[in-house]
């Protein structure tokens, strides 16, 4: 398998050469189901389809252009914060306003030899590259604007010398970052712009040799004295072995005083983007949902998190459907898998969570949900690519999202960029990390 973009890119220059064979051989069509059909608390969900290779279609990277920026909803504006990042996959703000643009890349892989699995990992390298090269990354960047004009004039390396970090949390005077292997803490002074300390250790997470999915969320308690950590799957579906999935596909409950861990709710493929819904308090996140089922199965969703909550992973999905290709089956786990509270439709690989409780944007927009949705590899038809808004009314979702960061595709389905992790400024303006466009934008209220 190519462990980074760079040799991907090397060794397969023809993507639409060989992204046809792949859909030859998969028996793929153009003619793939609407998936609109997906969106919300009750998701269609078709009849499951195998294949010897699924569809699998990844979009070229080609960036973002001298002038070009995305398209946002009505009402809205967009401008570039920061600009020539390296793979920025989430942004953190400090409490003085400082914005932390976390850039990492995937950690070399474990080798893979089935067929398949090869051409899935150059697909899934095709999908995730950028323009600028994977040197420089694996650090924290501090972005400030000390002026207040929407873009950062400082740009300083914060932390480097990382472990394909992805999430922040900042309690106090300790900084926490997840590292795709462990929790490391480093000591914070406001208005720093670099830290030198070497950083400890709190606690080891699952990290190699597979580390199917690396990127570890990271949220602190209200209170600060619990950190909430998101550990994705190591597989699709267990290809790899159950014992390769110890305690992954779950959100771990760490004692920042401990270190001590527990599973919080397990059955969660991909969870990221962890947040607290703010009028319910709620623990909420997006999770990427399984493939190679067919292009309108299965629903990628965003729920509430119930302690002890079990969500289905690997043995069935959105309750008690269940997939036969785990063996051997749980029927006891499947009577008690809980249902997701909204579906965002299939293969949209939502990364990034915020709720809205700042005063920039319009009114509408006061406590509902933003997701940044990375976009689909894995059907023939291209979904997501797109930040969207969804309503909430009581802490509950309500209603059919809205599109709010588009154009991340241009006319001929090509990246300029992919939205991840998502934050909201001081002044309440809506953060997008982008991880392949290597920019950092800043959406806020259009001028009158």
């Amino acid at each position: 398998m190519f462990n980074n973009p760079t040799n991907a890119r090397a060794h397969f220059k023809g993507v639409g050469l060989v992204c046809g064979t792949i859909l030859v051989l998969s028996g793929c069509s153009r003619d793939e189901p609407d998936p609109s059909g997906q969106i919300g608390p009750n998701p269609t969900l078709p009849a499951q389809t195998q294949y010897l290779i699924p569809p699998m279609h990844v979009a070229s990277v080609i960036g973002w252009k001298n002038g070009e920026k995305p398209t946002v909803a009505k009402g809205l504006q967009i401008q570039a914060f920061a600009t020539d990042l390296r793979h920025p996959r989430s942004a953190y703000l400090l409490p003085n306003g400082d914005v932390l643009a976390v850039e990492s890349i995937a950690p070399p892989a474990a080798s893979i030899t089935r067929p398949k699995d090869l051409i899935m990992g150059w697909i899934e390298a095709m999908a995730t590259s950028g323009g600028s090269g994977d040197e420089g990354s694996n650090r924290i960047t501090l972005l400030r604007d000390a002026d207040g004009d929407g873009v950062a004039e400082v740009k300083s390396v914060f932390l480097d010398h990382l472990n394909s970090p992805f999430g922040v949390a900042l309690v106090g005077n300790d900084l926490y970052v997840a590292d795709t292997d462990a929790i490391m803490r480093y000591p914070y002074k406001p208005g720093e712009t670099s830290i030198t300390e070497p950083g400890t250790k709190l606690i080891d997470l699952p990290g190699g040799p597979i580390d199917h999915h690396w990127t570890k969320s990271l949220l602190a308690s209200p209170d600060g004295s619990l950190l909430f950590v998101g550990v994705g799957s190591n597989s699709n579906i267990t290809e790899n072995g159950i014992q390769a999935e110890k305690d992954r596909a779950a959100i771990w409950e760490v004692d920042r005083a401990t270190g001590h861990s527990r599973i919080f709710a397990d059955g969660l493929r991909n969870p990221n983007g962890l947040s607290w819904e703010p009028q319910t308090h709620a623990l909420w996140t997006v999770v990427n949902e399984r493939d190679e089922l067919g292009p309108n199965l299965v629903p990628d969703y965003m729920t509430s998190v119930k302690e002890g909550g079990f969500y289905g992973w690997p043995y069935s999905y959105y309750g008690q459907n269940v997939d036969p290709r785990v063996i051997p089956q749980r029927p006891d786990l499947v009577a008690k898998a809980i249902v997701p509270d909204y579906a965002l439709s299939s293969h949209v690989a939502p990364l990034g969570l915020a709720f809205y409780t700042g005063t920039n944007l319009p009114e509408t927009y006061r406590g509902g949900a933003f997701v940044g949705e990375h976009g689909s590899w894995n059907r023939y038809n291209f979904n997501g690519y797109k930040v969207i808004f969804v309503p909430f009314r009581d802490g509950r979702p309500n209603g059919m999202p809205q599109d709010i960061v588009t154009g991340f595709l241009n006319a001929d389905n090509e990246a300029r960029g992919r939205p991840v992790g998502l934050a909201v400024d001081k002044a309440g303006a809506l953060l997008v990390a982008d991880d392949v466009g290597n920019t950092v934008w800043r959406v806020t209220a259009a001028a009158q």
